[in-house]
């Protein structure tokens, strides 16, 4: 286990997450690839995630890694290198359906099989839960505590999302929330504006903001004393991945957007920051006082990202837009502390 004292901002309140898949398995090329066709398709995820794992082994950081059991059933060693560094293994589902696409049974079927085989493979339990593109629903909940599941990691507290599934009583400022007595929903990090928020916890986002203004926000969220959560997939970090042509102009950008500096970014922000799986820093808030809240649909009223919603500015009709702070290709993180990115001179 990394050290928790040195001097990195985030001792005991940064989590890390990976969620380990391959760039065929994302949402935006559903409707271009078929299920059929992944045994085709070039399989680029375990040398992407073992790039990810000398990120921060340099670092001394440790994450939590959300394995696809496809992936996992195609990359065995994989599964165990992860496991054998002391990161936790935790379960991105089977066949990355989403979940509000499945019925109950279908969805604990998928679950357990991703479970089951991560854990014969490692002889760890398993003890979290990602859904696919955050497609969480309420139905799924007890499901998850049922086969042995302690949390689940797949709300993001935003509007900003159409595909993003949604739980009852989630609020914007409460990032670990007891749901059940014994089991936990950990949010990724949002930046509250007002009543709503943008999310702030990574993927495409990371992507497409300006890393100086993005590295400000993570800032912001733990000078509030709230944890940090933080999530990324190793095909983010390959811009030679092959590049689909029948697919919308949309679902383009989010799957390429700055694709060429993310390694560079990542690699940034693991030595920015001190950082622990989610199960840490779960059993951490836990334990030391703070405390998971229970679910609830009050809300404090507490703006946490006023600073940065006035530097950004408001996009009318209550909600707030970061278009303005945004460009393409946006701000170049600064050279990483503690990693290089692949093929950078020594």
């Amino acid at each position: 286990m990394a050290s928790m004292t040195t001097g990195r901002p985030g001792s005991g309140q940064a989590a890390l997450s990976i969620d380990v898949e391959d760039w065929f398995h994302t949402a935006n090329l559903r409707g271009v690839i078929a299920r059929q066709a992944w045994e085709e398709c070039d399989l680029r995820v375990e040398r992407n995630t073992m790039r990810m794992m000398e990120i921060l082994d340099v670092c001394h950081a440790h994450a939590t890694f959300f394995v696809l059991g496809w992936v996992a059933e195609k990359c065995q060693q994989l599964v165990r290198t992860i496991a054998a560094a002391g990161h936790e293994l935790a379960s991105h589902g089977y066949g990355h359906d989403l979940v509000y696409s499945l019925r109950p049974s279908q969805f604990r079927t998928d679950v357990l099989r991703s479970k089951h085989y991560l854990e014969d493979l490692t002889g760890k339990r398993v003890r979290g839960y990602r859904a696919p593109c955050f497609s969480i629903t309420d139905w799924a909940v007890p499901i998850l505590q049922d086969v042995g599941f302690d949390y689940d990691s797949s709300v993001v507290p935003t509007i900003a999302h159409g595909r993003y599934g949604r739980l009852s009583g989630m609020q914007v400022g409460r990032p670990i929330v007891l749901l059940r007595d014994g089991f936990y929903e950990v949010c990724i990090s949002c930046i509250r504006l007002g009543k709503h928020a943008i999310p702030w916890g990574g993927g495409g986002y990371f992507r497409l903001v300006p890393y100086t203004l993005w590295l400000q926000g993570v800032h912001m969220v733990l000078r509030s004393g709230m944890p940090y959560i933080f999530y990324i997939h190793p095909w983010e970090i390959d811009p030679g991945q092959p590049r689909v042509g029948a697919i919308k102009a949309a679902s383009r950008f989010r799957q390429c957007v700055n694709l060429s500096r993310c390694e560079e970014r990542f690699a940034a922000l693991v030595g920015a920051f001190e950082w622990m799986p989610i199960r840490d820093l779960i059993d951490r808030w836990t334990s030391g006082g703070s405390g998971p809240v229970a679910a609830s649909p009050e809300s404090d009223g507490h703006d946490e990202g006023g600073v940065l919603a006035r530097a950004v500015g408001p996009s009318g009709g209550g909600t707030y837009c970061i278009s303005a702070a945004i460009c393409c290709d946006g701000a170049s993180a600064p050279r990483p502390t503690c990693a290089r990115p692949r093929g950078a001179a020594a």
